[in-house]
């Protein structure tokens, strides 16, 4: 019995790819990096260490380390929604028709714990969560699916009786990995993506979601 319901954090809860999109080409373009919008969408749900490898792969530049590349990324990204950051349409709703209905209620983002902390407490949300996971602590991020199961787990629930919320194909695959049922909300422009065919219902925003879909799951 579906009794669980799990959420991603940035893109789904928070607006806060975009600020992701601004803190990464400003902290990249301190080693001498130009990441387009087009590129930075190549990692998208990926854990910051991950993004950082991955481009100093590609690009090689030499004068800051990774980590210190990641920490500067992960500063700035809380300092924007600290100061910037907006909550996505449906936010309210969502957690509200899951509490009304008791569900267990949990949180599986690929942010490190400190920007996961720092964002829920700034949007008055933290208190809603049952259980928090992040990525940072598996020895693999989304796609793979330790940070489902971890969050999971820490609920008490059974993975088959989970339903997950995602935006990105990146967490999708994560959540189905774990063998959730999926909720995929994609930004307006990645909506025609197939890929988001392999989530169970794909919705505009998190107001859409309902009994009637809840009940065909």
């Amino acid at each position: 019995m579906i009794d669980t319901v799990i959420f991603d954090m940035d893109g789904l809860l928070i607006d806060s790819e975009p600020l992701w999109g601004q803190a990464m080409r400003e902290v990249f373009a301190s080693v001498g990096v130009e990441l387009s919008m087009e590129l930075a969408s190549h990692t998208t749900g990926l854990r910051t260490a991950e993004v950082v490898d991955y481009w100093h792969n590609y690009f090689k530049w030499k004068g800051k380390s990774t980590e210190q590349v990641t920490n500067e990324i992960i500063d700035s990204v809380t300092d924007k929604i600290i100061n910037k950051g907006k909550p996505m349409k449906g936010l309210e709703y969502i957690l509200d028709f899951f509490e009304k209905r008791k569900f267990k209620m949990g949180l599986a983002s690929s942010s490190p714990l400190r920007l996961i902390d720092a964002a829920t407490t700034h949007f008055g949300i933290r208190d809603r969560f049952q259980a928090i996971a992040s990525a940072e602590f598996e020895s693999h991020g989304k796609p793979h699916p330790a940070v489902y199961l971890t969050c999971a787990k820490a609920l008490g629930s059974n993975a088959l009786d989970c339903i997950a919320f995602e935006d990105s194909v990146t967490g999708m695959t994560a959540a189905k990995a774990a063998r959730m049922k999926v909720i995929a909300v994609p930004e307006g422009h990645n909506r025609h993506n197939k890929r988001y065919a392999l989530a169970d219902v794909q919705l505009n925003s998190l107001k859409d979601f309902n009994d009637d879909i809840l009940g065909q799951l």
